[in-house]
């Protein structure tokens, strides 16, 4: 991985304080996530420490440690979520996709992550697959919404 692609970011920020999530935000859209050697290199490059820059992008849920796949599905958790049925499309989901929690499928289509809310319990439950909100979900809507995507490798 070729980290002095994430240079221009740490000059632009440089000396900024209060930066750091900004930063690493772009390193994840640079490198779809953000490695352990990234975590030390934006470490080596802002002086702060490696366990703070860690801190931070294990703190936030935005940010991953992993690559994602190449759709991104938000399952809401939230009370109004949970209490209409969350729990049975996430078991829906995760056994369709064979992957749990966080998990991205074999073929890299799809990374499942279950949220804590997604601001739309209107619509609950709901779920995003790459930012477009799928919502008043039964289990078998869901799943169907999924087969709907094209999971194939990008071009």
């Amino acid at each position: 991985m070729d980290y002095s692609l994430l240079d221009p970011t740490l000059k632009k920020y440089s000396g900024a304080r209060g930066s750091l999530i900004a930063i690493l935000q772009e390193a994840q859209d640079i490198f779809g996530h953000i490695p352990l050697g990234l975590i030390e290199h934006i470490a080596n490059k802002t002086g702060e420490r490696p366990a703070k820059v860690q801190g931070v992008a294990t703190f936030y849920t935005q940010f991953r440690s992993e690559p994602a796949g190449r759709h991104r599905i938000m399952l809401c958790q939230g009370t109004a979520c949970h209490v209409n049925g969350s729990d049975a499309i996430y078991n829906a989901l995760s056994a369709t996709l064979d992957v749990a929690d966080g998990g991205t499928t074999a073929d890299g289509g799809f990374t499942l992550t279950n949220v804590a809310c997604l601001g739309c319990c209107s619509l609950s439950p709901a779920m995003t697959v790459d930012g477009v909100t799928y919502g008043s979900l039964t289990p078998e809507k869901a799943v169907a919404a999924l087969k709907n995507i094209d999971a194939g490798p990008t071009s």
